[in-house]
């Protein structure tokens, strides 16, 4: 019997079975909803192999009372946030490639090829407006996350096997707005998560561009 006393024997409920988020997402440059055409557009950065994760972890900060020997409700503020959001790109281009080392294109003598060197500081064109991660439900309705001035913190590893394509992981970091209209304590990552799972959002995938 599946249910003893108000009890159930499992968490599944007449909601569970549209609420599951199945693949590994696709992640995109500078996506934005344009409400002329009511639909998102936005910049595929590239195919990944492994999967994608995102975490947004609140930095956690406990006041210590003598004679408290365990955390206590009101005594645990938050100071700030982190996050980040781990891709594993699979398709090289030199715009994935400037974005992983921080790097910029100069006068090449090999013709035929692009020669890319890295940076020695951090210039505001090397934040991206936003890399966005997009899932989506088992009957395709998009979850979108968003994280604006977003800059790749891990830089640049390549590894080569046989029998295997090559996979870059990038890791992605968000950046507050330094002006003086903007709020330093939080960082800008917005979750975009359906009304139901019926709508008609769509997602224009459009084609990727080198950043």
């Amino acid at each position: 019997m599946g249910l003893i006393r108000g009890l159930k024997k499992s968490g599944i409920t007449k909601n569970t079975p549209r609420s599951l988020m199945l693949g590994a997402g696709t992640i995109y440059k500078n996506l934005h909803w344009d409400s002329t055409k009511s639909t998102w557009q936005g910049e595929i950065f590239g195919a990944t192999s492994g999967g994608n994760s995102f975490k947004l972890t609140p930095n956690i900060v406990t006041i210590e009372v003598d004679g408290a020997t365990v955390d206590t409700k009101g005594l645990t503020h938050k100071q700030g946030e982190t996050a980040e959001l781990t891709i594993n790109l699979v398709e090289i281009s030199t715009g994935s490639l400037k974005l992983a080392m921080i790097g910029r294109e100069v006068e090449s003598e090999a013709e035929g090829f692009t020669k890319l060197a890295t940076k020695p500081v951090i210039e505001d064109t090397d934040y991206i407006d936003n890399v966005a991660f997009v899932g989506f439900l088992v009957d395709d309705t998009p979850i979108i996350i968003i994280m604006e001035n977003a800059l790749c913190t891990s830089g640049l590893e390549l590894s080569g096997k046989n029998k295997e394509a090559t996979v870059i992981p990038a890791v992605f970091k968000p950046y507050a707005d330094s002006g003086e209209d903007t709020s330093q304590d939080t960082l800008p990552v917005y979750i975009y998560y359906p009304n139901n799972s019926g709508n008609d959002d769509t997602v224009d995938t459009g084609q990727g561009t080198e950043n």
